[in-house]
């Protein structure tokens, strides 16, 4: 499946711990741009429905995109736009829309009219990066009505214990992810492993998609390259597997 990017506005206001060192700060001010003001996107806003010259979607079927990554889907200054990138996510079944939240009660009065249950090509995550988070947002998520569930427990600060939220059968997938960049808190292995433990627990999908810049595993820190945190993190969920054998 392909893994792509879609962001219709950009621009995010700081809201938890979590956003502490919020990767889209930091690479804003790198262009001499403020983070904390939110735009719609001049160019990309449809880019769902965009073709190529051959009157092919520009982004293929059967795609999986991260929306809104650079934002918050939910945020108040997005409210106008919302409906717009509903009808373009409708219009583009084909397609898988993962949609990443810290304001998940806003939830409810965001949604279509046509709702329902939920469209079946969307997936809504929700991060908690400690244990008061997940408590704060994590009842809201298993309320909700929506096809498919996800927790993204990052960037992880501390051992999150999720037993209660998965017993609950609703959760499809657990992601765990260090902090990037500049100023990055540690990535405990420790916790990705016990948060692992406690999805096989409950027979709920795991993946661990980053290490973070500093990940301590075995009593050793490591300094990671951005752009080994991906690889990284994978040869720790080999690591796990093995254990398990």
């Amino acid at each position: 499946m392909n893994k792509l990017l879609w962001n219709p506005w950009h621009g995010c206001h700081k809201c938890s711990p979590g956003c502490l060192n919020c990767y889209v700060y930091y690479l804003d001010s790198l262009r001499d741009k403020e983070a904390n003001i939110v735009t719609k996107s001049k160019t990309n806003f449809n880019l769902p429905l965009k073709k190529d010259r051959n009157g092919n979607f520009k982004i293929p079927s059967g795609s999986q995109v991260a929306t809104c990554f650079t934002s918050d889907f939910f945020l108040e200054e997005a409210d106008e736009w919302r409906n717009d990138v509903w009808e373009i996510i409708k219009k583009r079944s084909d397609v898988n829309f993962l949609i990443c939240t810290k304001r998940i009660e806003r939830f409810n009065e965001c949604m279509p009219n046509d709702w329902n249950d939920g469209y079946k090509n969307v997936i809504i995550a929700v991060t908690c990066e400690n244990q008061e988070m997940a408590d704060k947002r994590l009842p809201f998520l298993l309320e909700i009505k929506v096809k498919y569930k996800y927790i993204f427990v990052a960037p992880i600060l501390e051992y999150v214990d999720l037993s209660k939220y998965l017993d609950s059968q609703k959760i499809d997938l657990v992601s765990v992810g260090g902090e990037s960049y500049a100023n990055a808190r540690i990535c405990n292995f420790e916790w990705v492993k016990c948060i692992k433990e406690v999805c096989d627990k409950y027979n709920v999908r795991f993946d661990f998609h980053q290490t973070g810049s500093n990940f301590l595993m075995n009593g050793i820190l490591y300094k990671i390259k951005h752009n080994d945190e991906y690889l990284q993190a994978k040869k720790g969920m080999k690591y796990l597997e093995k254990m398990r054998k």
